[in-house]
C-alpha cells in the first residue's frame, strides 16, 4: 500500500516554485505577512478549483476537517474565511497572472507537436475573446451596461494543444481589436480571427512582421478585384482572388494586396468570405484554418463550465483577477502533469478524479492510469455482492 504523499502534493510538484517566489518578490506579496502566504494563499485557491467549492466559508470548512494533512499538502499558514478573504482583496492580482504565464511558457512545448489535422508546419493561433458577466450591484467596478456587468477574457490560443499563449483580462467594454496592439507577431506563424478584429492598419503589422493571418471579411469591405484563380466548385469553394483595398482608410492603413476567398457552407447553408495574406496555401486550406478557430469557442466553453469563473469568492477587482488567473495556472498545471505522465485520458476525466482524491495516498500515475473492462475476470469477485439475492 502506498503510504507516501497526498495526491494534491503529487500534482503541486509540478509548480514551479522558484518563479513563483520570483514573481511574489516583484510585487512584495509576502511583505508584512506574518502566517498566510503568498503560496498558502495559491495552494488554497488551487484546491478550491480542483475540488470546485461555492464559497469561502466551504473551502475553509473542507480544510479544516483535513487539519492533520494540510502541512503535508504543503499549507503551512491557518486556514481561516477572514484572511483568505483578506489575502484575495489585497494581494496583488499580478503575482498570480505572472506565474501563470510562467506554467504557459512549461506547458506549450509538451503540445508542440499534436496533431493539427492539417499538412501544415506552420504554429497556428486562434485569437478571440469572451465575455464574463457579473451582477453590476455587487461588482460595480465592471460595469458593461446599465444594468449588467461584465469582464472580458482576451485569448491567444496555440491549436496545436489546448493551451493559451497569451490572455488579458480587461474591461467588458474593451473593443476586442485593442489585443491587436499587445500581440507581438510571430514570424511564420498564422492567425485566425473572427470579424472583430479587422482593423486594417493593425493587420498590416502582421503582414511586415512576416506573419500571416486569416480574418473573416465585414459585409461593408470595399475591395477591387486584381487577379482570379481557378477553384474547385465541388469543394464548396466559389472564388479565390488577389485585391487591393480601395476604401480610403482601408487602404492607408494595408497598402498591398490581399487574398479573397468565398466559401459556401452546404451544411449550414451560409456564405463566407475570408481574407489572408497567405498566397502560398490552397484555398481550401484557409477555410479548414478558419473552421479551426472553433477551438477557442470550445475553450471558452469548456473553462466556463469546469473552473471557477464565473461565481466568485470576493467582489473587488484584485480579488475577480486573482481568481481568474488561479484558474488559469490550476487549468494549465493539470495540462502539464497530464502530459508528463503520458496520461491519455481528457483533461476533463483527469479533473473528476483529481476532486474526489486529492487527500488520497495513492501513486499520481496508478491513479490516472486506464481502466480496461475486457481485462476483468468475470470469475473474479474481491468482495461481497452488494445486495445477495
Amino acid at each position: 500500500m502506498y503510504s507516501g504523499r497526498t495526491v494534491f502534493s503529487q500534482v503541486m510538484e509540478a509548480l514551479p516554485l522558484r518563479e513563483f517566489r520570483t514573481s511574489v518578490a516583484r510585487y512584495d506579496g509576502d511583505h508584512n505577512v506574518r502566517s498566510f502566504s503568498c503560496l498558502d494563499q495559491f495552494l488554497t485557491l488551487a484546491f478550491a478549483q480542483l475540488t470546485f467549492r461555492e464559497s469561502l466559508r466551504d473551502i475553509c470548512a473542507c480544510l479544516q476537517a483535513m487539519a492533520p494533512k494540510l502541512y503535508h499538502m504543503g499549507i503551512r499558514g491557518t486556514i481561516r474565511r477572514s484572511t483568505l478573504a483578506d489575502a484575495n482583496e489585497t494581494r496583488d492580482w499580478r503575482i498570480y497572472a505572472d506565474f501563470a504565464q510562467c506554467l504557459i511558457t512549461i506547458a506549450r512545448p509538451l503540445h508542440a507537436h499534436e496533431d493539427l489535422g492539417l499538412d501544415l508546419q506552420r504554429t497556428v493561433y486562434a485569437l478571440d475573446a469572451t465575455l464574463i458577466e457579473l451582477c453590476v450591484s455587487l461588482f460595480p467596478w465592471a460595469r458593461y451596461r446599465e444594468t449588467v456587468g461584465a469582464i472580458k477574457l482576451h485569448t491567444l490560443l496555440d491549436l496545436r494543444g489546448p493551451i493559451p499563449s497569451v490572455i488579458h483580462v480587461t474591461d467588458g467594454r474593451v473593443n476586442e481589436n485593442i489585443m491587436l496592439d499587445q500581440l507581438t507577431p510571430e514570424p511564420g506563424a498564422m492567425y485566425i480571427m473572427d470579424r472583430g478584429y479587422v482593423d486594417f492598419a493593425r493587420l498590416y503589422r502582421f503582414t511586415e512582421a512576416g506573419a500571416g493571418f486569416v480574418i473573416r471579411a465585414k459585409k461593408n469591405l470595399h475591395a477591387a478585384r486584381v487577379y482570379s484563380h481557378s477553384v474547385d466548385r465541388t469543394t464548396g469553394l466559389r472564388s479565390d482572388q488577389t485585391v487591393r483595398l480601395i476604401g480610403h482608410y482601408s487602404h492607408a492603413g494595408y497598402p498591398v494586396h490581399l487574398r479573397r476567398v468565398r466559401f459556401y457552407d452546404a451544411e449550414f447553408a451560409r456564405p463566407f468570405i475570408f481574407l489572408t495574406n497567405a498566397f502560398d496555401l490552397p484555398a481550401l486550406t484557409i477555410t479548414t484554418l478558419y473552421k479551426r478557430r472553433w477551438q477557442i469557442e470550445l475553450f471558452f466553453k469548456w473553462i466556463k463550465q469546469h473552473l471557477r469563473i464565473k461565481a466568485f469568492y470576493g467582489t473587488s477587482e484584485n480579488a475577480v483577477k486573482t481568481q481568474i488567473w488561479t484558474a488559469i495556472s490550476v487549468y494549465v498545471l493539470v495540462a502539464i502533469v497530464r502530459k508528463r505522465l503520458r496520461c491519455e485520458l481528457p483533461l476533463y476525466t483527469v479533473l473528476q478524479i483529481l476532486s474526489v482524491s486529492l487527500f488520497e495516498k495513492v501513486e499520481l500515475p496508478q491513479l490516472l492510469s486506464t481502466f480496461d473492462p475486457s481485462q476483468l475476470d468475470d470469475n473474479f469477485a474481491n468482495q461481497l455482492p452488494l445486495f445477495d439475492l
